[in-house]
């Protein structure tokens, strides 16, 4: 990337005047106005360009919002009937048959609890993923930041997570869960579940641009990462050998973090911490990794 850096001029050093023979050229300034140098390699976000087009990201994730439900017969049903429909499978065959040890909590709310922030989490590194790729034409005929692109996608889906929240709060309600203070940290941990779907949803749409078949396999990833994180299942099943390399997902300390602000159940603190670390080291990462391969992307997309 290239930045332009404007320079001022001492008493001595202005531009040389013209000569004053007709045929003479305008000489160039002893001082360059303008100088376009690299971008610091280190810099990985210029807030004042994020500030300056701000207007955009707003414009971005209101056109995806109104192109989602646009033509859709249901509108923002789907976004409630995805996570009901799968917590009403997951209650009928781990609750029901199998009989999946859910914290002493009634199946049904217990595994929705869980898929609701995966909805999320599962949607948004999708569509992110995709995001550049999808809006190629944007970027090889003007120029933004980049990022946008993929944060306005993981923007979209938090809309519909709050929508969705509604059904989880409603059956919070039915069945007699009173609320404590521990539902005060509940807004912490979607904000960190939102960090992690844009540090995933960057590092996937960079790699998507150069290599397509991340469009493939991302899905079969997202599904192993699913079964592997305690969505349908209490933690509490997981060996306390494996307890320690099993929080290395960090979306372990999240979603029993969230079930535990919700039913006011045992707060795991290393667990969470460990998993904000984890969070905050993928974005550092990601962010990196985004910018560095940001100025070929209008050649490759």
């Amino acid at each position: 990337m290239l930045v332009s850096e404007k320079l001022e001029y001492g008493p001595d050093e202005g531009p040389a005047l013209p000569s004053s023979s007709s045929h003479s050229t305008h000489a160039l300034p002893r001082v360059p106005v303008i100088r376009i140098r690299p971008a610091r390699a280190w810099a990985l976000l210029d807030v004042g360009e994020l500030q300056e087009y701000h207007e955009l990201f707003y414009f971005l994730v209101w056109r995806d919002l109104k192109a989602r439900y646009k033509q859709a017969a249901l509108g923002a049903a789907w976004v409630v009937l995805q996570p009901v429909l799968m917590a009403l499978i997951f209650t009928v065959f781990l609750g029901m048959l199998v009989g999946v040890p859910s914290s002493g909590l009634p199946y049904s709310i217990f595994v929705y609890a869980g898929l609701l922030p995966w909805a999320f989490f599962n949607n948004a590194v999708l569509s992110s993923s995709q995001s550049l790729v999808g809006g190629a034409h944007l970027i090889t005929k003007v120029y933004f930041p980049r990022l946008f692109l993929p944060a306005a996608s993981v923007a979209v889906r938090l809309a519909d997570f709050c929508v969705a929240a509604v059904i989880l709060f409603a059956l919070l309600f039915y069945y007699g869960f009173e609320p404590s203070w521990k539902l005060l940290l509940f807004p912490a941990l979607v904000a960190e579940l939102t960090l992690l779907a844009v540090a995933c949803g960057l590092w996937s749409a960079a790699l998507n641009v150069r290599y397509r078949d991340v469009g493939t396999l991302l899905p079969v990833l997202l599904q192993l990462w699913m079964f592997t994180s305690p969505i349908v299942y209490s933690s509490s099943v997981v060996p306390e050998k494996w307890r320690s390399v099993y929080s290395l997902n960090p979306l372990v300390g999240i979603i029993e973090g969230m079930r535990a602000c919700l039913f006011n159940l045992k707060l795991d603190w290393p667990s969470i911490a460990f998993s904000v670390i984890v969070t905050g080291a993928l974005l550092v990462y990601s962010t990196y990794a985004f910018h560095s391969a940001e100025e070929s992307f209008a050649d490759v997309v």
